[in-house]
């Protein structure tokens, strides 16, 4: 991960989860105690973590990746994806003793999935090297993203790493765990579903209005917030702004990765140094595009994928 700037802007650091991907395409979605036959079985590399970096590699952005894999076949397998896709493997650790992180997903036709997640090495990332992974590669002006699927101990480490080297620092509060505040004081942005929003806010997120409501409240805790909300859009919340991006409708095939292509655009583009709405926008559009292809990674958009609509004002 080069440091200083170039035409485009800062670097992104994304610390978190990686993992071997196993996914089935089926039917439907099997009911308690139901066995559905699939149509195939596809394995690649998926993880938040690693997913949201090669999003924002794929748009052009610099990005480098921390987080453990094990000393196993499919740790090989997936730090070769990342070097593939244009990420900095440098600071990925193999732990010798634990295997790497394993997702079993399964794609209905109408595009839902159901994941079931071993962590394996990814809970092996400890707060001191997640934190000096950070020191060593943080710049002013770039940008360092978390998730919750490493321990929360290096989640709070990072953060407070990255503001005191002067970074960004971007929260994936996702699948949702308590935090304590402190931690949500130093996101900018926060971003959340409607479901981990709720979590936060105590309240349901069913509609736009609640999530107008669940966004505004969020911010008065984070230095900016966003909900994102499937197929209608998202919702940010800065101070000076409140605004509700949505997105254009689209034909879903595979719902698995379009938070994390979002992300990893929103990144990209704040790194870039653009403003907060204009990178809500682009992630708006990459997750849009990323539901009408299959697979996590194999479904995030190249920035040629985002021009067109970008150019438009689509918004």
């Amino acid at each position: 991960m080069s440091h200083g700037s170039t035409s485009g802007g800062g670097s992104v650091l994304v610390v978190g989860s990686v993992n071997r991907d196993y996914l089935c395409t089926v039917p439907r979605l099997p009911a308690p105690g139901e066995t559905v036959l699939a149509a195939g079985l596809v394995v690649g590399t998926g993880g938040k973590g690693a997913n949201q970096a090669v999003a924002a590699a794929r748009l052009g952005a610099r990005t480098a990746f921390v987080g453990c894999v094990g000393d196993d076949a499919d740790g090989r397998a997936v730090v070769s994806d990342l070097v593939a896709a244009g990420v900095d493997t440098g600071s990925v650790r193999t732990v010798p003793d634990d295997r790497s992180g394993t997702a079993f997903v399964v794609v209905g036709e109408d595009g839902e999935n159901s994941i079931v997640v071993a962590a394996g090495a990814n809970g092996r990332l400890g707060p001191a090297e997640a934190a000096a992974a950070v020191t060593t590669r943080v710049r002013p002006g770039d940008v360092v993203v978390a998730q919750a699927e490493v321990p929360v101990s290096a989640v709070q480490a990072v953060a407070h790493a990255a503001v005191a080297a002067g970074g960004r620092f971007v929260l994936n509060l996702a699948p949702y765990v308590p935090v304590p505040d402190t931690l949500l004081a130093l996101c900018d942005p926060l971003v959340v579903n409607e479901g981990e929003a709720a979590e936060l806010v105590g309240s349901p997120v069913r509609d736009l209005a609640e999530a107008n409501s669940a966004v505004s409240a969020l911010r008065q805790r984070t230095r900016s917030a966003v909900v994102t909300l499937g197929a209608d859009g998202a919702v940010v919340a800065a101070p000076d702004l409140v605004e509700h991006v949505p997105a254009e409708p689209v034909e879903v095939r595979d719902t698995t990765g379009a938070g994390d292509a979002f992300i990893g655009a929103l990144a990209a583009r704040l790194a870039a140094g653009e403003d907060l709405l204009a990178a809500v926008r682009a992630g708006v559009v990459a997750g849009t595009r990323a539901v009408g292809r299959t697979g996590a990674q194999t479904s995030c958009p190249e920035a040629e994928d985002l021009l067109p609509t970008l150019s438009r004002g689509v918004h």
